[in-house]
Order: structure tokens, then sequence, then C-alpha cells
């Protein structure tokens, strides 16, 4: 979960601040908000309670300006059954994760994210990608061409090859540590 910080609502009316205002209907709250990158990462984490793989539940939320562009999570292609339906062909082949990408059903969470981008006309360009795992070697490349310029991530993933290929791109991977903080 990710962790907020206790802000005090700043007010501009003196009677306000001190307790004693007659206009208003209540003294100034205490609420947490979160980071905008603790912001935009629970978003992700919330885009992979909806994907349909047994493995993991991955999430993506691409983002410039603090706009969000889009959104995906892993799982089947458009109008195909889904391994929650019929099984994991990885599983039942035992294979480890990080490896053999091409024998998955599931479409990754990043590379969902830019797909939607694409299918409603959205710019990728200058972006910044929330992902609740660091990419694979197959997703670092997609995003790089998507022209993403940062990609924070809450858990690794098993691929060194991937981190390789971003740093010789400028592509900015930053592991995600909320520590709360201004919006």
């Amino acid at each position: 979960m990710i962790r907020l910080k206790k802000l005090r609502q700043k007010t501009s009316c003196p009677d306000c601040a001190g307790g004693n205002c007659k206009i208003h209907s209540e003294p100034p709250l205490e609420v947490e908000r979160p980071s905008w990158d603790g912001y935009f990462m629970s978003l992700a984490e919330a885009a992979g309670t909806r994907s349909t793989c047994i493995r993991h539940k991955l999430g993506a939320v691409l983002v410039r300006d603090k706009q969000i562009l889009a959104t995906g999570y892993n799982g089947a292609p458009r109008g195909m059954k889904h391994c929650l339906d019929i099984g994991c062909l990885r599983d039942k082949l035992k294979i480890v994760s990080g490896t053999r990408h091409e024998i998955c059903r599931a479409v990754h969470a990043e590379q969902n994210t830019v797909i939607q981008a694409a299918v409603h006309g959205v710019s990728t360009l200058g972006s910044d990608i929330f992902i609740t795992h660091s990419p694979c070697a197959v997703c670092a490349k997609i995003l790089i061409n998507a022209g993403v310029k940062r990609i924070v991530y809450k858990a690794g993933y098993p691929d060194e090859f991937s981190k390789e290929l971003l740093k010789e791109a400028g592509v900015k991977l930053v592991e995600f540590k909320d520590v709360g903080g201004k919006i």
C-alpha cells in the first residue's frame, strides 16, 4: 500500500487559522495526500486488478505533465480467451519467469498502455510510465520507441538486458519509493 503524508490544509482566513471563524462551517482539516508518484503508482496497482494473468497482476499508467494518457494491465488480446479461463501455458511448460516471453498468451501491461494510447490517437512522446514491475526487454524496446522518458516501477523483474537497453537509450529507470511529499 502507498504511504500517505499528513498535510495541514492551508487557509487564508485568519479566523479559521485561529479556530474562531464565523463564516466557514468547519475548521481546517488534516488530510492525507500521496505524492504525485504515489498517486500514479496507486492507479497502476488499481489497473493491475483487471489482469487476467494467473501468474502476475500487473498494471501501468502512462502520464505526461501530471495528466493520465492511458492505462493498461496484462491479459489476453482483445476477444481471445483469458488464462483465467483456459489455464497458463507457461505454467504447464514450467517456463521460468523472465524467459521465453513469446510463449505467453498475455499482452504485457506496458504494451497494452501504449496500444491504448495509439488506438485513441494520444501521443506518448515525452511521457512517464508507472508500472507495478520493471519492464522486460521487449517492453523496454517498445517504451523506448514510444518516446517514454521515465519509467517508475515498484517491483523488480529478472531482466538485466532491459536495464542495459534503457540506460543506452537514456530512459530513466526509477524504483518507486514513496516517501510522501507535496503534490
